[in-house]
């Protein structure tokens, strides 16, 4: 009997069963500090039943901070900005709006350091081709300099007439600064031969969160820098969900799919301007070095018919308040009668999952685009694990035809009224966008972008076919297990 309830074990077997033991105890008191709950309780489970697999994966992923250089950067970086502006109000002269929307402007400015200013919309671009010839233009016309600040990177025919277009403003005495994030490009054909190029082309260009352990620069291995935005002489800036690389994204399996990428990148023009030459040159301190000027938003013309009143909104692990979520869960909170979410990767932590459905449940409208099938098996599976949730709270769910890959983040909410809002970048509504990449997104509270934006969501609604939750429900167990399994991995940030 004994020996069954104490098994004879050689001592080195004991000291393993006490130190996976002592493992989960610690583990408990540990990893529940600073994080949410779902996420606290996914990462115990893993530890507690996995734990020759969870132990490790917690000590390089288990962190939602970057290294502590980059976090000091950020820290002085927000402390310069709030420097530079101080004398800049939250709202631009002449303005005025809700109690509510100013005070979304508000929370936001608190929470970055960026007032809301005064932009020229020139145009909405959505066609591909066109988007890059008009990036290739754009840089053609430039006199001083060309920073390039975006995600995934290729040099392909598609995007060849863009990298062309830097050749030929170099060979004019152009400065052309440009950055991609490591591993974000690192998948995509002809890497090193695309680097190669860029340097025999005379770019000045870095690697954002570079991932080289034997150069001494470790981090952990799933923070992206997810930011898209180009900025040219400081007069001329986009930003969006357009990556520099053929609608395909150039993989032999999206290629035998047929899969299209569907995009959307905002032209501007104006003071606005200068928040995103500020992100920029944050983040190319932070790679090279080099310091860039911060100048305050220059002095507009408020009679213009093409002006918005903008706020971006930078997000990344640096940011500890999580200041797109934050920003997206009030919205939906100020919303009366209408939101349209279009988000290609929509997995919601619990604080946006109660926010929208308690929109619903109070009579607002939400209509929600989602691919049909995502690029991303794990996505699919953890985003369609909330479709029976927001379902039945009554969000209407519209699913993007496949193959094509509906990439174009935005919110509205009450279109048409007078106190509709928008947000418009490159952050997806998951845990992912609002935790651990670094993110660009600008709110819009006032213009031409709006209406525009509006239309936008009508176009890709009309071509979108609604799932209801009859036909969800049709859906097989098999189906329901794989969702719950991936909706679990969602969780571990």
């Amino acid at each position: 009997m004994s020996g069954f309830l104490f098994p004879e074990l050689a001592w080195w077997q004991w000291l393993g069963v006490l130190v996976e033991f002592v493992v989960k105890v610690v583990a408990i008191g540990v990893v529940p500090e600073g994080r949410k709950p779902g996420t606290a309780n996914a990462w115990l489970l893993l530890i507690i039943f996995v734990p020759f697999l969870g132990v490790p994966l917690y000590l390089i992923l288990g962190s939602a901070l970057v290294n502590r250089r980059r976090h000091r950067i950020q820290q002085e970086a927000q402390v310069m900005i709030e420097d530079v502006q101080r004398h800049v109000p939250d709202i631009p002269a002449g303005h005025s709006y809700t109690a509510d929307v100013e005070g979304l402007i508000s929370l936001n400015r608190t929470l970055t350091g960026h007032p809301a200013l005064q932009g020229h919309v020139k145009a909405l671009w959505t066609d591909y081709e066109k988007t890059m010839q008009r990036l290739a233009d754009a840089v053609d016309e430039a006199e001083e300099y060309v920073s390039v600040e975006v995600y995934i990177q290729a040099w392909d025919d598609t995007s060849a007439k863009f990298y062309e277009a830097l050749e030929r403003a170099v060979q004019r005495g152009v400065k052309v600064r440009l950055m991609f994030d490591h591993i974000g490009s690192w998948k995509y054909p002809n890497r090193y031969k695309f680097r190669r190029r860029l340097t025999e082309i005379g770019v000045d260009w870095y690697l954002m969160m570079p991932l080289i352990p034997w150069r001494g620069r470790f981090r952990r291995p799933d923070l992206r820098n997810h930011r898209k935005a180009i900025i040219i002489d400081g007069r001329t800036a986009f930003m969006g969900s357009y990556n520099i690389i053929d609608r395909s994204y150039l993989m032999a399996n999206h290629v035998r799919a047929g899969r299209q990428w569907i995009d959307a990148l905002v032209e501007v023009t104006g003071p606005i301007v200068a928040s995103l030459e500020t992100m920029f040159a944050i983040d190319w301190y932070t790679e090279s070095g080099e310091t860039l000027d911060i100048n305050p938003p220059l002095n507009d013309d408020p009679s213009s018919p093409d002006l918005n009143v903008l706020q971006l909104i930078p997000s990344g692990p640096g940011y500890i308040t999580e200041p797109s979520l934050r920003l997206f869960n009030s919205m939906l909170y100020h919303a009366d009668e209408r939101v349209i979410i279009c988000s290609p990767y929509f997995v919601p932590d619990e604080s946006l999952l109660n926010a929208i459905t308690t929109a619903c449940l109070r009579g607002v409208r939400v209509d929600l685009l989602v691919n049909e099938k995502a690029d991303q098996f794990m996505v699919t599976h953890a985003q369609s694990a909330y479709y029976q949730q927001l379902l039945q709270a009554g969000v209407r769910i519209w699913e993007f035809p496949a193959p094509y890959i509906l990439h174009t983040k935005f919110a509205i909410t009450d279109p048409g009224a007078h106190d509709q809002v928008a947000v418009f970048g490159s952050s997806n509504m998951d845990m992912r966008s609002f935790q651990l990449n670094y993110e660009n997104t600008l709110f819009v509270t006032e213009g031409t972008l709006l209406d525009e934006l509006h239309e936008l969501a009508n176009n890709y609604l009309s071509v979108s076919k609604e799932l209801t939750l009859t036909k969800w429900n049709e859906r097989p167990w098999t189906r329901r297990y794989v969702d719950n399994v991936m909706k679990l991995t969602s969780a571990l940030q």
